[in-house]
């Protein structure tokens, strides 16, 4: 059995670090990474996400312009990271979420609230509902910008490095449109991206960075080198300069000392599973993205896999409902999982294709 890699020395001054393999679904690093903590403008890629959301459910769209409400303009004109928002401007939708990724607005996260969701508390609750749905138990948000509001916002790494998949794996249209700017120009003034990866690290495209006084440097990155796809998690660091650091350093700390070894590619079948009620008596499961077996450089990568479902499969199921996982064990006896989910969509049986499941049932 071989060790794990030795660490980069700088990821010493990371409190909270995480590291995820997303192809594999191997944690290559954890410390702290349940440990609730305040994440300050890394709120905001919970912000996107219910907005990215919003857009797939109708509800929203990127063309739609959003009014700068005279008490937003008082409380938010240049407090903290802004786009300058005007007084009376009706923003797009697509400006905002350009502004919020790219220069961390916090004046464009309360417009885009109120504009979606008729109030920032209304859009707060949507927030939540949809981090309960991604299973993101140790979170909680009560604003969409990450202002301090002593402590009522908090996450934890494993909460942001599982909406990061989120929106990596959901909504990679918009990942691919929003996250990857270098730098920002409205109302005549140009800005930065502080991404402290983004045009420095091979394959690096994603996502942002954090900071209040409270809660530290914070940073949730991902870059993606031959097809496999790394998305860590900092908390707690005490200074850009040291986040800058850390996070370089982690990045390339997991391609080059690990190895991965592919075992299906992007959107591959797997299995077919038995569906209860449905027009269709199998479904054909399929991974989302290439999967890989992951181990530490020098160690074997075979790998075993079986499938696990997550319980009776039953109609109607969507397409890209998630039916189950792979999971892979390594040769190091270390075990991970992917999500497996429907190829195609099955609707309920009606009578005759229940009729005609029932007695092929009888016959097989």
């Amino acid at each position: 059995m071989s060790a794990e890699p030795d660490l980069p020395q700088s990821l010493d001054g990371a409190p909270i670090a995480l590291m995820l393999d997303l192809g594999s679904g191997r944690v290559l690093f954890s410390r702290e990474a349940d440990r609730r903590f305040m994440p300050a403008s890394l709120t905001k890629i919970m912000t996107l996400y219910t907005a990215f959301e919003m857009i797939e459910e109708g509800s929203l769209s990127l063309k739609q312009r959003l009014p700068v409400r005279d008490e937003t303009f008082r409380e938010w004109s240049g407090k903290g990271s802004t786009m300058f928002v005007p007084r009376g401007a009706a923003i797009s939708v697509d400006t905002l979420l350009h502004a919020i990724d790219t220069v961390s607005a916090n004046d464009g996260c309360v417009v885009l609230a109120e504009g979606a969701a008729g109030s920032v508390e209304a859009f707060t609750d949507l927030m939540n509902a949809k981090a309960r749905e991604l299973g993101m138990n140790d979170s909680h948000f009560n604003t969409p910008n990450g202002w301090m509001d002593e402590g009522r916002t908090y996450t934890s790494a494993r909460d942001l490095a599982t909406l990061a998949q989120a929106i990596i794996t959901r909504h990679p249209d918009f990942y691919a449109r929003y996250f990857s700017q270098p730098s920002f120009s409205y109302n005549g003034i140009t800005q930065n991206n502080r991404n402290p990866i983004l045009g420095y690290v091979d394959g690096a495209d994603g996502l942002k960075t954090g900071f209040t006084n409270e809660a530290g440097y914070g940073f949730v990155g991902s870059a993606e080198r031959d097809g496999r796809r790394l998305v860590m998690v900092l908390g707690g660091t005490e200074s850009g300069r040291a986040r800058k650091q850390i996070a370089r350093d982690f990045v390339d700390w997991g391609f080059e000392n690990w190895s991965a070894l592919r075992l299906y590619g992007a959107g591959q079948n797997v299995a077919s599973v038995p569906v209860q009620g449905g027009a269709e008596s199998k479904v054909m499961l399929k991974v989302e993205r290439s999967v890989f077996a992951t181990a530490p450089r020098g160690a074997s990568a075979d790998a075993s896999v079986r499938v696990r479902f997550l319980g009776p499969t039953e109609a109607p199921i969507a397409e890209g409902e998630r039916i189950a996982s792979l999971v892979i064990e390594t040769a190091d006896g270390k075990t991970s999982s992917v999500p497996l989910v429907a190829a195609e969509a099955v609707p309920a049986a009606n009578w005759w294709q229940r009729l005609r499941n029932g007695l092929v049932g009888l016959v097989t």
